[in-house]
């Protein structure tokens, strides 16, 4: 069980981290078409439709999926000077308390951005883009991210409890 859900957590990550590529690559083929469009021979204006749109949802989906690969490698601020405040007699009962809080807050925006995926897809909600997009699509990848980040929060709770101390993650820096 351990190496599928740290199979998830990686496989999101490095979806989200190919997302941002593609939104440098769709950037970048833009200002080319533009400054062919501005300085080139041909008198046409040349664009990718929706280019900004498309880009913005790669953004949220490359946000939300890289939420979990970032908490299990320790990439997120923690309040760990607050925890060192606390007592050592209570300071696993704060971590476990914190993380459990996060996951039903995480839960609770993955049940309702579901309802908003349910419901744009039930509706047939599209984008208000040249290409006329069904806004479920890109919903369904923010809910993606949420629900992984979701069980990752559930991991750490388990781990912490299992462990009898906070768990720390490290950033990988091989």
């Amino acid at each position: 069980m351990r190496k599928l859900l740290d199979g998830v957590y990686t496989g999101s990550g490095l979806l989200s981290a190919g997302l941002i590529a593609a939104i440098c690559l769709l950037v970048t083929a833009q200002v080319l078409l533009n400054l062919i469009t501005k300085y080139g021979p041909f008198d046409i204006n040349l664009t990718i439709p929706s280019y900004a749109d498309f880009a913005g949802y790669m953004l949220a989906a490359s946000t939300f999926l890289a939420l979990a690969y970032t908490l299990m490698r320790g990439g997120h601020i923690r309040v760990t000077m607050v925890l060192n405040l606390v007592p050592s007699g209570f300071r696993l009962a704060a971590e476990v308390f914190a993380l459990a809080l996060c996951a039903v807050v995480a839960g609770y925006s993955s049940f309702y951005m579901y309802r908003l995926v349910h419901e744009s897809y039930e509706f047939g909600d599209m984008s208000s883009g040249i290409v006329a997009i069904p806004l479920y699509i890109p919903q369904s990848t923010v809910l993606a991210g949420l629900v992984i980040l979701t069980i990752a929060l559930i991991d750490l709770t388990i781990q912490t409890i299992r462990l009898g101390r906070p768990v720390i993650v490290q950033m990988n820096t091989e």
